[in-house]
């Protein structure tokens, strides 16, 4: 028996500051992969929204928003919040009621509208939660932890700010030519170095902005598939969202302590190790095999991180593989093809299906523009996505075609 599901079609609305109702996103964005899958809405058995929560939106019922707007057709629904993870999330509960045969095709769509500046907690009071605590006992926004992460780099591997540099420049070259990126212009290190300062070592445009913007998949059974013409569509062969052993002794945002391993030992792989090889192990595929990757550069530094916990390269080892050009275009491993966070800004439960719709236009041949090659000439067959939301979501599918 296969856990396999199929990729029949996917669909994004492009990133920017539109200044418009989430849901807009979401709509153009689902009718986008319908059309891509070749299925009416009207067959669409089940809806997995990711959810947007943030200032009171009324992303709270983000499923059955998106199914009232598209039009009532009875489907059934689920809303996923995981903060960056949703996307990731509401894939896994459309991918697990295909596999246990309650349906047969499903569209999964995350979609926000970001306000402006910082991504920060909704307004009150509320000294149990350690999200809003960061913000009001440290004023730690989110930048404020990529830094640490940043220096963290720094101390155990020697890592650079031109080091960090090159992969901006290396990510905004790579999305130059994407439709859906909101920054399409190639940057140099020198301007990089004149950006300014927000949290050191890291300036202005080692950081990723955040955006509007939404992105959709239909999921359906291989039978389904074959059924509506396609013999041999990308798959979806694994899914993660684990979240960290005890002890985690790596500090997670938002916390402003890591666990204690005085009584316990840490685990054999921490918990940014543990979200890839999760896909890995279920699937029976390894680090070797995967031809492309779209990772979560919230920073530049922590792209460089994700290289190492894809299992890509040995720990150490990131600044290397980015030096020697195998994770650009016409390397080794291409990594964030699309130009990643680099060039698309974050919108929150959109980021995770968009690297999805990313990789399937990868395994496809169809990234027109910014396309991966394997050294025989063709199109890559195995593409992994890594991601994490706050609170200890992980999030990576894997995908082959």
């Amino acid at each position: 028996m296969t856990n396999d599901v199929a990729v029949l079609g996917v669909g994004m609305h492009p990133w920017g500051k539109w200044g418009k109702n989430f849901v807009e996103y979401g709509i153009e964005a689902a009718l986008a992969a319908l059309d891509d899958a070749g299925v009416d809405w009207q067959d669409i058995q089940f809806v997995a929204g990711g959810e947007t929560v943030r200032n009171g939106y009324p992303g709270y019922v983000a499923g059955s928003t998106f199914v009232q707007a598209l039009g009532w057709n009875g489907a059934r629904v689920s809303s996923s919040y995981a903060a960056c993870a949703s996307g990731a999330t509401a894939l896994e509960a459309a991918r697990t009621r295909i596999l246990a045969g309650l349906c047969d095709v499903a569209l999964v769509i995350g979609a926000d509208t970001t306000p402006k500046g910082f991504l920060a907690p909704v307004a009150g009071e509320r000294w149990d939660d350690p999200d809003w605590l960061r913000f009001r006992l440290i004023g730690a926004t989110n930048p404020a932890y990529f830094a640490l992460y940043a220096r963290r780099r720094m101390d155990l591997y020697g890592a650079t700010q031109a080091d960090f540099a090159k992969v901006k420049i290396k990510n905004a070259k790579h999305g130059l030519h994407n439709p859906y990126a909101r920054y399409r212009k190639e940057v140099t290190e020198a301007e990089i170095a004149a950006s300014p300062m927000v949290a050191d070592p890291l300036r202005l445009l080692d950081i990723c902005a955040t955006s509007d913007g939404a992105a959709a998949v239909v999921l359906t059974s291989l039978d389904y598939a074959k059924r509506k013409g396609a013999s041999s569509p990308v798959r979806v062969r694994a899914i993660s969202t684990v979240t960290p052993q005890f002890p985690n002794t790596v500090i997670e945002m938002p916390n402003f302590a890591t666990d204690s391993a005085a009584a316990v030992a840490p685990p054999e792989r921490t918990f940014m190790d543990s979200i890839a090889h999760a896909c890995y192990d279920e699937s029976g595929i390894s680090p070797e095999d995967v031809n492309v990757a779209e990772v979560y550069d919230l920073s530049t530094a922590l792209e460089l991180d994700w290289y190492e916990h894809l299992g890509l390269c040995k720990a150490g080892e990131a600044e290397k593989l980015l030096n020697d050009g195998d994770t650009t275009l016409g390397g080794r491993v291409p990594v964030n093809p699309s130009g990643g966070l680099a060039c698309f800004g974050e919108a929150v439960p959109a980021q995770a299906l968009a690297q999805v719709c990313e990789i399937t236009w990868q395994l496809r041949g169809q990234a027109t523009g910014r396309q991966a090659v394997l050294p025989n000439g063709g199109a890559p067959t195995v593409g992994i996505t890594a991601n994490k939301g706050l609170f200890g979501h992980g999030s990576s599918v894997l995908l082959t075609k």
